[in-house]
């Protein structure tokens, strides 16, 4: 694509990039534009080779690997050679001698609170703004609007309140604080008041005054932190587990009036960290998306940012939150934070981007142009210029996907130094996330966190993106289970605990967050309530959710589960095996009927054309994507590539054919169309297939699958993307 561009040093930079730099971000962070651009070129100069080297070694690992399993083609895998073959080439590595992470300057977000976390595309300003403002979340609107309660007749949500319903939600709810903040001998649906006085040491206590005249009070009064309003209390704010739970009163509110202690809403602290998302969950394949991704990331920082929304006739603003002002139990103030702390999640080594030309005329790499710009952005939050404050210990969030081993990992830890210094930045300022979701990663995650030992705050599990490389990496050595079944197989257990065992060997209790994966169906409500308490069971301090409905519920997990405490007796497990997560999901003689193939191809194909005609027709990056039973589930890249290199793998083994691929794929093109039929910018695939681009790239992803770069699917995207912006705008 075609951009004017500005020249600064041998770098040349597209025009609209150099505008929002050197306009909206650079004034106020004490940055010049010399000196910004002057580091980023100097980076490049050194890194840039580095880079372009690590993305070789994968592809002669892979080779490698594709080698051997060729050579063994119609044996029994042998998995103990099979390991020794790895240790040879470099693919596996011994460990590093015992040691502890050393991070300093982490927000109790990241280090001391076991919650929720979003991941929201930051190029959609709303969402990223709604997923901000999802710290404190309303239970009674999470019950009511979801199928956690059933709608049984009578007790339907409807357009309209229903008082019937209301009283379902009221009664759950009193559950669970009778479950996490009880009363001695009594339950809150007895409570006709809440009540404050002053105890014998002048601190505040609550006393709740019962249907039958008595009073009580908390089983654990400590659980009393704050209050506003000490003589007729409009908010009682309890904590459990280092989460805030605030009971609101209001007799004049139209629940709170039938209520017979006046509450009107119970309000829970939900996503506590959101992942600002510049890398799965958007499409942004040059200069002009890019600058909707920093635009928005940089009015975050700034706390500027704001969506206006048209609700019938009214019209709002939505903005970052503010903080939330309490009295504390001694009569003092009490401010709570009123956002989830926010990371960013950059993208990866593979990819690079035209924004930005260098000396040879060539795109730089996407990964180093968003930690610059992303890390510049930030400043505003770290030099106090907005009106709101996410880290308030000083620090950075970057999330780093995609990583292949501890080099990798040592690669963008040398990139944030070289930020750092540019930017005058103290030492590990800018903290790590690394996405432990690529087999190379998973099977030396001790190495590689040691490579970032003094700054990394993050390690969390990308079962779907693990999987996709699995594949990809295995291509050769068979045709691998279906999906379903691969989800069962015991690598993937050994894979979620090895990363949980690694974080607490290392030392990242009350210092670094232990992640667990996204919940895929957002409008599965009670399912998830049922599945996820497995994730702070499993010793995970922080689980991803699919909205800010799904964090309020999904924070009830981790007042019933102590991870602090499960933490602690995993610490004493033996390893998860390493023998084990090389284990390699193959189907090794197991039949298939044509049924079973025929059932498998339809719902691969379905998804990935759901997905990825909204990517490439609409530029939409992530999103609820109706799969071959009309159930919404959440795809993003990694639900395509694990898809895409299915097919692929099946093809290459004889499993099914390419006529048998295609006629699925059309098939499957006009039940998208059907499913999309409501939406007026939706671009109907069938009949005409080779005039849809979206189509062709699906094509692409599948009968080119074994040729892609690690099985990644952002070449294709990108590609495509491009060519239907150029085709569409004409």
């Amino acid at each position: 694509m075609t951009h004017s561009r500005i020249q600064h040093g041998s770098l040349q930079v597209a025009v609209e990039l150099d505008e929002l730099i050197s306009n909206r971000i650079l004034p106020g962070t004490g940055v010049t534009v010399e000196k910004f651009w002057s580091g980023f070129e100097s980076c490049l100069v050194e890194l840039g080779p580095v880079n372009k080297a690590l993305l070789k070694k994968r592809d002669e690992m892979q080779q490698k690997i594709d080698a051997y399993h060729q050579q063994r083609k119609g044996q029994a895998h042998d998995a103990e050679g099979y390991k020794r073959f790895l240790g040879e080439i470099g693919y596996l590595l011994a460990p590093p001698a015992p040691f502890q992470i050393e991070t300093e300057n982490v927000d109790e977000e990241l280090a001391t609170i076991a919650g929720p976390q979003l991941v929201v595309p930051v190029m959609n300003a709303r969402f990223a703004l709604n997923a901000a403002n999802a710290r404190w979340g309303s239970l009674y609107d999470a019950l009511y609007g979801t199928d956690v309660l059933p709608q049984e007749p009578g007790r339907e949500k409807g357009s309209t309140y229903n008082p019937a319903r209301g009283e379902l939600v009221v009664a759950k709810a009193t559950q669970y604080l009778d479950d996490t903040v009880p009363l001695e001998n009594a339950s809150h649906a007895d409570v006709m008041a809440y009540e404050l006085i002053v105890g014998d040491s002048g601190t505040r206590v609550l006393r709740a005054i019962l249907s039958h005249g008595e009073n009580t009070g908390l089983v654990q009064p400590e659980q009393l932190v704050g209050f506003i309003n000490e003589q007729d209390p409009s908010s009682i704010l309890l904590k459990n587990h280092n989460l805030h739970i605030e009971i609101q009163i209001d007799r004049n509110d139209p629940v709170g009036a039938v209520h017979a202690a006046g509450v009107k809403d119970v309000a829970l602290e939900s996503a506590i960290t959101t992942i600002q998302d510049c890398e799965d969950s958007v499409a942004a394949v040059d200069a002009q998306d890019k600058c909707v991704v920093y635009g928005n990331w940089c009015g975050l920082m700034k706390g500027d940012l704001e969506e206006h929304i048209e609700k019938g006739e009214r019209s709002i603003v939505r903005r970052l939150n503010p903080d939330r002002a309490y009295t504390d139990i001694r009569g003092g103030k009490l401010t709570l934070h009123g956002r989830s702390v926010m990371l960013v999640r950059n993208v990866g080594h593979l990819m690079t981007t035209d924004a930005i030309l260098d000396a040879q005329g060539e795109e730089v790499p996407e990964g180093f142009m968003d930690g610059f710009v992303t890390s510049l952005a930030a400043m505003h939050d770290l030099n106090g210029n907005s009106r709101v404050k996410n880290s308030r210990a000083g620090s950075v969030y970057i999330v780093k996907p995609k990583m292949h081993g501890p080099q990798e990992v040592a690669l963008a830890v040398a990139l944030f130094e070289r930020i750092e210094q540019t930017l005058g930045l103290a030492n590990n300022t800018l903290k790590i996330g690394v996405m432990d979701e690529e087999r190379r990663t998973s099977v030396n995650l001790r190495n590689c966190v040691e490579q970032a030992r003094h700054r990394i705050v993050f390690i969390n599990t990308g079962f779907l993106d693990r999987t996709g490389d699995e594949i990809h990496t295995s291509m050769q050595a068979g045709a691998v289970l279906r999906k379903e079944v691969i989800k069962a197989q015991p690598w993937i257990l050994a894979y979620e605990d090895s990363n949980v065992d690694v974080g607490l060997e290392t030392g990242f209790c009350g210092r670094a967050q232990i992640g667990k994966g996204m919940w895929p169906k957002p409008d599965e409500m009670a399912e998830m309530l049922v599945a996820k308490l497995g994730h702070p069971k499993a010793g995970a301090n922080t689980a991803w959710v699919p909205s800010p409905t799904a964090a309020t519920l999904h924070v009830m997990h981790y007042h019933q589960i102590n991870v602090l405490s499960v933490q602690n007796e995993l610490a004493q497990r033996s390893p998860a095996s390493v023998d084990e997560i090389l284990r390699i999901p193959l189907l090794a003689g197991e039949n298939l009927s044509a049924q079973e193939v025929q059932a498998e191809l339809d719902n691969n194909a379905q998804g990935i054309l759901g997905y990825v005609v909204r990517w490439i027709d609409q530029g939409v990056g992530c999103s609820k994507v109706p799969d071959i039973n009309d159930v919404g589930l959440m795809e993003d890249r990694a639900t395509l590539r694990i898809s895409s290199q299915h097919i692929a793998n099946w093809l290459h083994h004889g499993i099914c054919s390419q006529a048998q691929v295609t006629q699925t794929l059309q098939r499957m093109a006009a039940v998208v169309d059907e499913q999309n039929s409501a939406d007026t910018l939706y671009r109907n695939m069938a009949p005409n297939f080779d005039d849809s681009v979206a189509f062709q790239a699906a094509c692409d992803l599948v009968f080119k699958g074994i040729d892609q770069p690690n099985g990644y699917t952002e070449p294709v995207l990108h590609r495509r993307r491009r060519e239907a912006k150029a085709k569409y705008a004409s």
